[in-house]
């Protein structure tokens, strides 16, 4: 089997191919990958030399590098996308251009194949903001309150239209905040962690009530991997942690485990239009591909913990590099 992952040097993505590799000995993978600022060819040091992976570098809105990737693919899954909600409020253009033209390029090239499956990752933020209680299901109208968050729905309108008109078998699937090996330290989780290790404050938006639902990378990638196999063409699954957290009391869970006071927390100015709360309903998932996320927030957090402490020469450069710009982003 050959698997086409756009967006592969990110986060999730790097994580997945792993996985992917892992667990099925036989099957390729072409990783397509613009390397912007999150996207990091390091994410995959470890397996650049198997010959099962290749690595192509190229945006996703280049139609003849996507149209000979996808000339012989089985499967495609789309991680590819502008994703930080802060740096949207400072210039929402590179959003609209990766998140709903290059989606656009990804649809025009897979109807032209005999594609087995194409998977398209989006996001809880889609739905809007949740009150105190409820969760978002699958039918849950789609009610974007950042400019990030308004790309991602309207690449899921494109794939949508695209199983509607010309029955091409996509599938999206809406994961909550995900944490774990390799994720860009100016993320929530890693910047506290990393933070903490160079004797830094961790900055909170306002009194940190914000409440999001977590889920540790592998679990995702195992979601995404019984979604490319066995998920239903024209669905829509939402995979979430089932681990819902204030930011406030994620921060002190972090301070907990490296030993760390509460005086290294800075609450900062809210940013603008922040969702209160976000949370998943995972009966479908559950129900129709017998999926769950298996660990739990606290062995989570302990793992990744020690990965970044092992791991400094993966993210003390990219700590540089942010420093350098000035950049001031971060979110949750």
């Amino acid at each position: 089997m050959k698997v086409v992952v756009t967006g592969g040097c990110g986060f999730i993505g790097s994580n997945f191919i792993r996985y992917i590799l892992k667990k099925y000995p036989d099957y390729e993978i072409v990783n397509i990958d613009a390397l912007t600022y999150a996207g990091n060819p390091e994410n995959l040091r470890d397996i650049k030399k198997d010959k099962r992976y290749r690595f192509a570098h190229g945006r996703i809105e280049d139609k003849s590098l996507i149209a000979n990737a996808l000339s012989d693919a089985d499967y495609i899954v789309n991680f590819a996308a502008e994703t930080h909600v802060d740096r949207s409020i400072q210039n929402s253009s590179p959003f609209l251009t990766t998140n709903i033209l290059g989606t656009h390029t990804l649809l025009e090239a897979a109807r032209r194949v005999p594609i087995k499956k194409f998977i398209h990752i989006s996001t809880d933020e889609v739905y809007g903001a949740l009150g105190s209680k409820g969760k978002f299901t699958e039918k849950t109208m789609l009610a974007p309150n950042s400019p990030y968050s308004a790309s991602k729905a309207s690449a899921d309108l494109l794939i949508r239209a695209y199983y509607e008109t010309y029955k091409l078998p996509v599938v999206i699937v809406r994961p909550s905040n995900n944490y774990g090996y390799y994720q860009f330290p100016e993320k929530f989780i890693p910047l506290m962690i990393t933070n903490l290790l160079t004797k830094k404050p961790i900055p909170i938006y306002g009194k940190g009530e914000n409440v999001r639902d977590w889920c540790f990378v592998e679990d995702s990638c195992a979601a995404i991997d019984s979604v490319m196999h066995n998920g239903k063409a024209g669905e829509v699954y939402n995979a979430g942690g089932n681990c819902e957290v204030k930011n406030i009391e994620l921060a002190k869970s972090i301070l907990k485990i490296m030993g760390k006071s509460a005086r290294h927390i800075k609450f900062v100015k809210d940013r603008p239009g922040h969702d209160y709360r976000y949370a998943l309903d995972n009966s479908k998932i559950k129900r129709e591909l017998k999926w769950r996320p298996s660990v739990k927030i606290e062995e989570g957090l302990e793992m990744t913990i020690r990965w970044y402490k092992d791991n400094e020469w993966w993210w003390k450069a990219l700590k540089k590099r942010l420093s350098a710009e000035s950049r001031g982003f971060w979110e949750a």
